[in-house]
C-alpha cells in the first residue's frame, strides 16, 4: 500500500509592519500649542532678562571696576556667545531630533536651555569667587544658546508635524507666539521690579528674580511636553526605516539649497525684531544731548510693550493667511513692506514725540508678526522629514548670527556715522536679501510633508533645492 506525499506546507510569514498614518491626530491640539509655545516664550523671556542684566548688572557684579568701560565691554561680550553656540545646538538637537525622535529631544533642549537661566541667577558675583564669576557665566550663557539652538526646531516641528495639511501655518504659529509672550512677560516683570524696589535692592539681589522665576516656565514646559506622544511623521520615519545616520551631513550634501534660501528667508526677520527691539531701546532712552530721544527706561519700555501686542496679534492672523494663500506671496508683500519701512525710519520716527514713536513701534512690529508667523511652516517644509529638526534649525540659527547678533552693534555704528536714514538702509538692504531668497524659492503650502518632500497634485512641483 502506497503512502501519499505530504504537502509541504510554506513557512508562516510574519504580518507587514504598521505604518504609522502621518496625517493621525494622535496630539490633542491644545496640548500641542502649549507644549511648542512654552519653549519659544523661555527662549525670549531669557534672551530678554539677559541683555537686560548685561547692560544694568553684570558690568558691576561679575567684572573688575577698573574706570575705562572694559567692563562694560566683556559684559557684552557674552551677550554675544549665545549666538555662537547656537549652530551648535542646532547640529547637537537636530542629530538627535532627527535620530531618536521630536519629544525626548524637545525635552532635553528645555532642561540645558532652563537650567543654565537658572543657575545664573543664582551665580556668585566677583566679589566672592574672583575671576570664577565671569568664567562661568560665559559657560552658562553658553549652555542657553545650546539648549536655544535646538529649542525652536524642535517646536515648530512639534506644531507643524501634528497638524492637519491645511492648517500647517496656523499650527506653526504658535512657537511664533512664544516671542511677544517672552518679551511681553520679561520686560514686565523688570518694569514690576522697578516700581517696588530700590536700585541698590535691585543691584543687591533684586536681578536674580527674573533668573530664578524662568524655573517655573521650565516645569510647566516639562510636564506638557512629557505628556505628548511622538509626532505622527517622526513616527512614519522611523517606522521605515528611513533615518539618516548623520542628519548634518545629509543637509550640508543634499539640501544645501534649502539650507541657503532659509537662512536669507529668516534674516530680515531677525534683523527688524532686534532693531525694533534693544536698538530702539538704546535710541530712545539715551540722552537727546547725545542724540537719542531722552526717555526714561520706564517710559520707553511701556510704548515697547503696547508695539509687541501689534506683533503677538497679527503672527496667527500671518499664519491664517499663509495657509489660505500659500507663504512665498504674503512673505514677499511683507518683505517689500519691511524695505520701505527701512527707507521710511526718519519719516516714521519724525521728531521723537510719543504719538510718532508708538506710531514707529506698532509698524515696525506689526511687520514683524507679519514675516514671523509663517516662518514656523516655511522653514520645516523646506526639508525632508529624516532631516528636518537639522535643517530647519540650522537655517533658522544661522539667521540669528547674520541678522540678530550684528543688527544692535551695527545699527549704533551707523547711527553715528550717518543718523537715522543709514539705520533705515541697512534694514532695506537686509530686507533686499531676504527678497531675493523668497523670489528664487517656490512655494511649500503644497509639500509632501510628511513623505519626499515633493509637491503634492496639482502641478507635481520640483523638489525643494
Amino acid at each position: 500500500m502506497s503512502s501519499t506525499p505530504a504537502t509541504p506546507q510554506p513557512a508562516p510569514v510574519d504580518p507587514p509592519r504598521a505604518v504609522p498614518d502621518p496625517e493621525a491626530q494622535v496630539n490633542p491640539r491644545g496640548r500641542v500649542v502649549t507644549a511648542s509655545l512654552v519653549g519659544t516664550a523661555i527662549e525670549f523671556y531669557d534672551f530678554y532678562i539677559y541683555a537686560t542684566a548685561a547692560v544694568l548688572v553684570f558690568p558691576v557684579l561679575f567684572f573688575p571696576q577698573d574706570g575705562t568701560g572694559t567692563a562694560e565691554l566683556q559684559s557684552l561680550a557674552t551677550f554675544a556667545i549665545a549666538f555662537v553656540a547656537r549652530p551648535f545646538g542646532s547640529a547637537l538637537f537636530g542629530h538627535f531630533g532627527d535620530r531618536v525622535g521630536r519629544k525626548a529631544t524637545l525635552v532635553a533642549s528645555l532642561l540645558v536651555m532652563g537650567v543654565s537661566t537658572v543657575l545664573i541667577g543664582l551665580l556668585p558675583t566677583y566679589a566672592s569667587i574672583g575671576v570664577w564669576a565671569p568664567v562661568l557665566l560665559c559657560v552658562l550663557r553658553f549652555g542657553q544658546g545650546l539648549g536655544l539652538g535646538g529649542e525652536w526646531g524642535g517646536a515648530a516641528l512639534l506644531a507643524t508635524e501634528n497638524a492637519p495639511r491645511h492648517r500647517r501655518a496656523l499650527y506653526g504659529s504658535a512657537p511664533q507666539m512664544g516671542a511677544p509672550i517672552g518679551f511681553f512677560v520679561a520686560n514686565g516683570v523688570f518694569l514690576g521690579l522697578s516700581a517696588v524696589m530700590s536700585d541698590e535692592a535691585f543691584l543687591a539681589w533684586g536681578w536674580r528674580v527674573p533668573f530664578v522665576l524662568s524655573a517655573l516656565l521650565v516645569v510647566v514646559g516639562l510636564y506638557v511636553r512629557l505628556q505628548l506622544a511622538e509626532t505622527p511623521v517622526f513616527a512614519r520615519v522611523a517606522a521605515t526605516e528611513s533615518r539618516e545616520r548623520l542628519p548634518l551631513a545629509a543637509v550640508v550634501r543634499r539640501s544645501p539649497r534649502p539650507l541657503l534660501i532659509g537662512t536669507g528667508a529668516m534674516l530680515a526677520t531677525y534683523t527688524l525684531f532686534y532693531l525694533m527691539t534693544v536698538f530702539s531701546l538704546t535710541y530712545g532712552t539715551t540722552p537727546s544731548a547725545d542724540g537719542g530721544l531722552g526717555y526714561s527706561r520706564e517710559e520707553f519700555l511701556v510704548l515697547l510693550l503696547v508695539g509687541v501686542l501689534a506683533f503677538g496679534a497679527l503672527v496667527p492672523v500671518a499664519g491664517l493667511v499663509a495657509d489660505r494663500f500659500g507663504r512665498r506671496g504674503p512673505l514677499l508683500l511683507t518683505t517689500v513692506a519691511i524695505i520701505a519701512f527701512g527707507l521710511a525710519f526718519p519719516l516714521v520716527l519724525g521728531d521723537g514725540s510719543q504719538g510718532r514713536v508708538l506710531l514707529f513701534l506698532l509698524v515696525g512690529l506689526g511687520l514683524m508678526g507679519l514675516t514671523f508667523g509663517p516662518m514656523g511652516a516655511l522653514l520645516p517644509e523646506l526639508f525632508p522629514p529624516a532631516v528636518r529638526y537639522t535643517g530647519a534649525s540650522l537655517a533658522y540659527n544661522l539667521a540669528s548670527i547674520l541678522g540678530a547678533s550684528l543688527a544692535p552693534y551695527f545699527a549704533a555704528w551707523l547711527l553715528g556715522v550717518g543718523g537715522l536714514p543709514w539705520v533705515g538702509a541697512y534694514l532695506a538692504v537686509v530686507g533686499a536679501v531676504t527678497l531675493v531668497a523668497l523670489l528664487v524659492s517656490r512655494e511649500t503650502r503644497d509639500t509632501d510633508f510628511a513623505g519626499s518632500g515633493r509637491a503634492v497634485p496639482a502641478g507635481r512641483r520640483s523638489e525643494a533645492g
